[in-house]
């Protein structure tokens, strides 16, 4: 028997209104939470349309465009949701399109598992869906693919309509210090170098939060202890939590390895993940929040980069720039679930909303978004006294949607609380 997928009532509408679309194919992705007995789709988002798009005939999909969209569309889900798989409403048969759908979904998941600072675990499920939908006769064709297997073969699985999928979901959210040195390569005009060993400085860190203490409203739990006993249907839980990093016996800042400069992280950020209410057990709360603040630090950390590899200008010998800090928006369905973005000091918050619509297309509202989690960081002079060898601390804002290939001295990046800061430094 094939998995199941418990839909949101109004997902439903959504890809109704998708059929309604008259130019070409409509493609997508579908978020939600797996489990190991079923799978949730909270929500669905149709791939933005691409105005320098190449002369695409027909009904041609534009895979790059589609696997683009499911990279940016990852950043801005919290622990706990994720890039479920993909639909395609078009009038080709489904027999047709289901290599076109089998190799839609194995792109987007090895784009964003490229971005992953974490391994699979052996309970993860690894079937990734596919939908199409006929806009004529509104018939829905649901398959999988195991991503893990190359060779994996389409499954047919069912998929069903529900209201209220998320409406009595868990929220366990925590405030996290962060205290991290990643060192850089010598050669620093090789961005991809540059991105590897910022990479590979922060799965130390990953490591070590991976092997960490989670307490959960100040307790201990049991891995296989039930996270909300006795919960009611559209009884909402909400709990605090606290991770515990026990430094390694030989940490990264103790090894001697030849550098060209170093980056360091500091601050702290706030992390969050949301559960389904099918018995949920605290080892699950655990991974999901651990993962989300592995992935909020390295999206930043990146996005960062993103910006400064168009920015003008040398850089200085140690220099100090603010990492966006993080925004909630509600998911418009019945439940506390929300999606995020990451808002730079020189932007707007109407830049925010325009994000929100055009990856996840929800027609967000300034009033609407939740900007109290996080206090934006504040470049302070007085650094620059607490450095004798430099002559001077710039704080330079990035500039929004600019892709980064500038050559990046040695670093020091700092988290400041619930917002970040970059320190950039030569030796």
């Amino acid at each position: 028997m094939g998995r199941s997928y418990i839909v949101e009532e109004a997902v439903e509408g959504y890809l109704t209104k998708q059929c309604e679309q008259k130019a070409g194919p409509v493609t997508g992705l579908l978020i939600g939470q797996s489990s190991t007995q079923r799978e949730f789709v909270v929500t669905a988002t149709r791939t933005p349309q691409r105005e320098e798009s190449p002369a695409a005939a027909g009904d041609s999909v534009d895979k790059e465009w589609v696997t683009e969209h499911a990279r940016q569309v990852s950043r801005m889900l919290p622990g706990g949701l994720s890039v479920l798989g993909v639909f395609i409403v078009t009038d080709i048969d489904a027999k047709d399109t289901l290599t076109t759908l089998r190799q839609l979904v194995f792109a987007v998941e090895n784009l964003i598992s490229s971005e992953r600072l974490w391994n699979l675990a052996d309970d993860d499920v690894t079937d990734c869906v596919a939908l199409h939908i006929n806009p004529k006769t509104r018939k829905t064709l649901c398959r999988t693919f195991d991503i893990k297997d190359p060779k994996s073969v389409a499954k047919p699985a069912d998929w069903k309509y529900q209201p209220g999928v998320c409406s009595s979901w868990s929220t366990v959210s925590c405030c996290l210090s962060l205290d991290i040195l990643l060192p850089l390569p010598d050669n620093r005009t090789d961005t991809e170098e540059m991105d590897k060993c910022l990479k590979e400085g922060l799965k130390v860190w990953a490591h070590q939060l991976e092997s960490g203490v989670c307490l959960i409203d100040g307790r201990k739990l049991a891995e296989d202890a039930e996270l909300t006993g006795g919960q009611k249907r559209n009884v909402r839980q909400t709990y605090t939590a606290q991770l515990l990093i026990t430094p390694d016996e030989r940490r990264s800042t103790d090894v001697i390895q030849r550098c060209g400069g170093s980056v360091s992280v500091r601050g702290a950020i706030h992390s969050r993940a949301y559960l389904h209410s099918n018995k949920p057990k605290a080892k699950l709360a655990e991974k999901l929040l651990k993962r989300d603040a592995v992935s909020t630090v390295a999206t930043r950390a990146q996005m960062l980069l993103e910006e400064l590899r168009t920015s003008d200008g040398d850089r200085h010998q140690r220099e100090q720039f603010c990492l966006p800090h993080r925004i909630f928006y509600p998911v418009k369905t019945s439940g506390p679930v929300c999606v995020c973005d990451y808002h730079f000091s020189d932007e707007g918050l109407s830049e925010v909303t325009d994000r929100l619509k055009e990856m996840l297309d929800i027609d967000a509202t300034e009033k609407d978004l939740d900007t109290r989690q996080e206090t934006p960081a504040e470049v302070r002079e007085r650094e620059a006294a607490a450095e004798p060898s430099v002559e001077t601390i710039e704080a330079q804002e990035p500039k929004r949607n600019s892709y980064i290939g500038v050559a990046m001295a040695t670093a020091a990046a700092l988290l400041a609380t619930a917002a970040s800061m970059l320190y950039l430094n030569d030796d």
